[in-house]
């Protein structure tokens, strides 16, 4: 943990609306607040599961200063600025780091599927446009693209301040290629709450974590656990609450970690279209399942 500048175990927080979908700053703040004090080591602000697609630059903006006045200097901020034009991100990147955040996340950019040499040169501009620490964030599955190792760990080697990734690739072959080949600052978190224990077998830090926002102390315990070398307690916890792991993306995140945050008494709004609020039968599963797990 102390070699580690963000820590083991970071949510990626949801984003606050109240019933009009509009940001509520206040509830953001009680979130970070809670999600600190419930063992959290560092906060992703505004990525997936913070709704980025529909929080716009202005709102993002104001959704950063209201965490960093919140918890700022308790634990790491990282702000999710990652955006599919390069140009545009490294602009957002240099009035964020205004904010005080203390390093930004940056997905693989989506939609336009550059080549392996463009991802290089867009987290490279990025890097060079900004001292902050810098997060990438590997999703195939959303990207439509797979950042491959050869090129996270040529980033990793050329750019001081590109210093982790969130790799929710699935591939652990690629996974264990990029910690054999990462320089020794440079760190993997699990981008799956389900993959933490397997990737940190293989030498990974720890995990940006979903189920954090709902129950953290949990996957805290799970992490640290594995981080001692303590194996069999560590896949005991990560059973036990592995049907939550999972149960939590019966459809597209982040809707049923909202229903989920709604279900132990913590509302934080609806989601913005195109999501679409949890169904009754959803909710009634996932009460279930957080009944089993004993987060209910």
């Amino acid at each position: 943990m102390s070699q580690l500048r963000f820590g083991r175990m970071i949510t990626a927080m949801v984003t606050p609306f109240n019933d009009a979908l509009e940001l509520d700053l206040d509830r953001a703040q009680e979130l970070a607040v809670r999600l600190v004090e419930g063992g959290n080591d560092a906060l992703i602000v505004n990525g997936t599961t913070g709704e980025s697609p529909t929080v716009f630059y202005p709102q993002k903006i104001e959704l950063f200063r209201a965490v960093v006045s919140a918890v700022g200097g308790r634990v790491p901020i990282i702000a999710n600025v990652g955006d599919n034009c390069t140009a545009d991100t490294v602009q957002f990147a240099s009035d964020v780091a205004k904010l005080g955040v203390d390093a930004f996340m940056c997905v693989v950019p989506y939609y336009n599927k550059p080549p392996q040499e463009g991802l290089y040169r867009h987290f490279a501009a990025i890097a060079e446009s900004t001292e902050l620490p810098i997060v990438l964030y590997n999703i195939p599955g959303r990207c439509s693209i797979n950042m491959e190792a050869e090129t996270t760990l040529r980033l990793a080697r050329d750019f001081e301040n590109i210093v982790a990734v969130k790799e929710a690739s699935g591939n652990f072959d690629q996974i264990k290629a990029i910690i054999d080949g990462a320089p020794e600052d440079f760190v993997v978190y699990s981008g799956d709450d389900s993959a933490t224990l397997p990737i940190m077998r293989l030498g990974g830090a720890g995990v940006i974590s979903t189920i954090g926002n709902v129950a953290p102390g949990r996957m805290k315990e799970i992490v640290e656990l594995a981080a001692a070398g303590d194996w069999a307690a560590a896949e005991a916890k990560n059973e036990a609450l592995m049907p939550l792991m999972t149960g939590l993306f019966e459809t597209a995140n982040p809707i049923l970690v909202k229903e989920a945050l709604s279900l132990v008494g913590f509302p934080v709004g609806g989601v913005r279209l195109p999501l679409v609020p949890a169904t009754p039968a959803q909710s009634e599963r996932l009460a279930n399942t957080m009944r089993e797990v004993g987060v209910l």
